[in-house]
């Protein structure tokens, strides 16, 4: 299942199979692309793995993206890989802030470590996930780093103090009063009034 026309032939064949679970479906740079019910997620990814037709037995990745402006903030969007047919399906769920989704952990076991880092880095909460902890960021931190209202520059700061001879953590001080900010764009073209 190589060329377009097989794939649209797929995505035809998935959209009749399971009408009900399927918001939207895309094909970019002959990648089928199906967004699809947070509700239905588990059941989707299962399909997908055993129908004669797909089997997508491989979770490549998972991951999420942060669209700060739209309802629906987050896509937490699922790679899959089927051997069988030498294509790749990417399975899209939209999520509000305070949305969670199911953990596919018991489908996929290396969704475990995947969900779990999104969880560190993004605040999305799966539910049923065997040992939802952080991974990248210590377990005292506060916050999640990739959400795009984290502060840039963080809470601490983290220095080596030479007098007492220890790593000391104080609040970020950033004084704005020296800075000389220039808010032109050099690609702007500037009209001067005689």
């Amino acid at each position: 299942m190589t060329n377009n026309k097989t794939i649209k032939d797929f995505a035809i064949l998935i959209t009749a199979l399971i009408p009900n679970f399927i918001k939207d479906v895309s094909i970019i740079h002959n990648e089928l692309i199906l967004i699809i019910n947070n509700q239905d997620l588990k059941n989707v990814i299962l399909f997908l793995k055993n129908h004669t037709y797909a089997q997508y037995k491989v979770l490549c990745d998972i991951t999420a993206v942060d669209f700060i402006d739209r309802e629906e903030r987050f896509e937490v969007v699922y790679q899959l890989l089927s051997i069988t047919y030498a294509t790749r399906i990417r399975i899209k769920v939209l999520l509000n802030e305070n949305q969670s989704t199911e953990s596919i952990s018991t489908l996929h076991s290396s969704a475990n470590w995947y969900e779990r880092e999104i969880w560190d880095l993004f605040g999305i909460f799966f539910m049923n996930h065997p040992d939802l902890r952080r991974i990248l960021t210590d377990y005292g931190f506060e916050g999640h780093p990739l959400k795009k209202d984290f502060p840039l520059t963080g809470y601490l700061e983290v220095r080596y103090d030479g007098t007492i001879k220890q790593v000391v953590a104080e609040p970020v001080d950033i004084t704005q009063e020296f800075r000389n900010f220039n808010f032109s764009s050099p690609w702007e073209i500037s009209i001067k009034q005689k």
